[in-house]
């Protein structure tokens, strides 16, 4: 089942609907990644854990959805990449190796691969529907971020991955399992809301287009194969 989907035609993501230029994709890439870092710094420290309750989730997979698989992973690339070699991007306008590589490192760097999940399903047609855009989004925060986070969150701490208060579940993921839930019903939500403001896509009307008949122009129906 997953060959026969990795081979479904691609599809416009709602970045698409602008208009094409030399500069789109660079625009948009580098934007993402402003906006990746502006909603990193809505931040809520808890004290207990060094990982802080931020904005990242929601824009990682907000943009996958929105650009596709390379743009989004572009875009959360160039992100990690500017905060690691020091620009403040990070939470609390942090930035540098230190901190690309320390307790949050692995969900830093699980956000780039979520990003690009989200978009191949966005590719796949799964953006415009409220409940493949959710799952969607689901998965690549629990398998890419989640999980790849909370086994380096251990490491760098010298804590058990499960096991009690102090263990790296306990410090990474509970706290933030309500947090996220919220966020990424909101970013699911977004993408078949911004489908429907913007109308059918071209991809949209070539499928609802009726076949052709024999009494058709030639350009059209060279056009419509």
């Amino acid at each position: 089942m997953t060959a026969v989907s990795l081979h479904l035609p691609r599809r416009a993501v709602l970045a698409d609907l602008l208009p094409a230029s030399r500069l789109r994709t660079m625009a948009l890439v580098i934007g993402g990644a402003l906006l990746t870092a502006a909603a990193s710094q809505l931040r809520i420290p808890l004290g207990f854990t060094p990982v802080p309750v931020n904005g990242l989730t929601f824009a990682v997979l907000f943009l996958g959805g929105a650009y596709g698989f390379r743009r989004g992973i572009a875009s959360v690339g160039l992100f990690w990449t500017l905060g690691a070699i020091g620009l403040p991007f990070y939470a609390g306008a942090s930035g540098g190796w230190e901190h690309a590589t320390g307790a949050t490192g692995g969900y830093l760097v699980g956000a780039i691969a979520a990003a690009g999940l989200v978009g191949l399903v966005a590719e796949r047609g799964g953006d415009r529907h409220v409940v493949t855009s959710v799952a969607a989004m689901i998965a690549a925060n629990v398998v890419l971020i989640w999980v790849p986070g909370t086994l380096w969150l251990a490491h760098v701490l010298g804590v058990p991955v499960v096991g009690g208060d102090g263990s790296a579940f306990a410090l990474g993921i509970a706290p933030f399992v309500l947090g996220d839930i919220l966020k990424v019903v909101l970013a699911g939500s977004l993408l078949p809301l911004g489908w429907w403001l913007a109308g059918p896509s071209d991809d949209d009307r070539l499928a609802a287009a009726p076949s052709h008949r024999a009494g058709d122009e030639p350009g059209q129906r060279q056009q419509s194969g």
